[in-house]
């Protein structure tokens, strides 16, 4: 996937010396949704207490300002520590629906060095089956690259 490359070879250039895990997931969100039409909503959700995500640096529309651990697919992904690949939403138990837009999602548990949850990248599309298991592994190296240093 050499379009992952590119944009992987951007985000180390622009995140060079940073450590500011907010200035990073902008950086990173910003990156990412502006590389490929699939991505209708680019985003963070960032742990701020046990069991608790709140929406972070994004692009797209709004998204959900608050979600816990035991609700949506975010909260699958932060609770398991596992990328959760969503083709049809609608199938998905307990989908939250931040937006109505939204056919299918990826998304991935983000971890410091230490292996700290720090919070989830969340990726929707407005097409169905918009994921594959690429997808999930070229941005897992992305996350590994830029918050694995932290």
């Amino acid at each position: 996937m050499s379009q992952y490359d590119d944009i992987a070879a951007r985000i180390r250039a622009l995140c060079e010396g940073e450590t500011d895990e907010v200035a990073l997931m902008a950086t990173v969100a910003c990156e990412l949704h502006h590389s490929d039409d699939r991505f209708d909503w680019t985003g963070f959700y960032r742990v701020v207490a046990p069991e608790l995500l709140k929406i972070g640096p994004y692009q797209g529309g709004h998204g959900c300002l608050v979600i816990p651990f035991s609700r949506g697919v975010c909260g699958a992904a932060a609770r398991t520590g596992e990328v959760q690949i969503v083709p049809d939403v609608e199938a998905f138990p307990g989908h939250i629906a931040c937006s109505s837009s939204t056919r299918s999602e990826i998304v991935l548990p983000v971890f410091s060095a230490g292996g700290r949850l720090i919070g989830v990248l969340d990726i929707d599309s407005d097409r169905p089956d918009a994921f594959r298991q690429a997808d999930a592994d070229a941005l897992a190296q992305i996350l590994e690259d830029v918050f694995g240093k932290l």
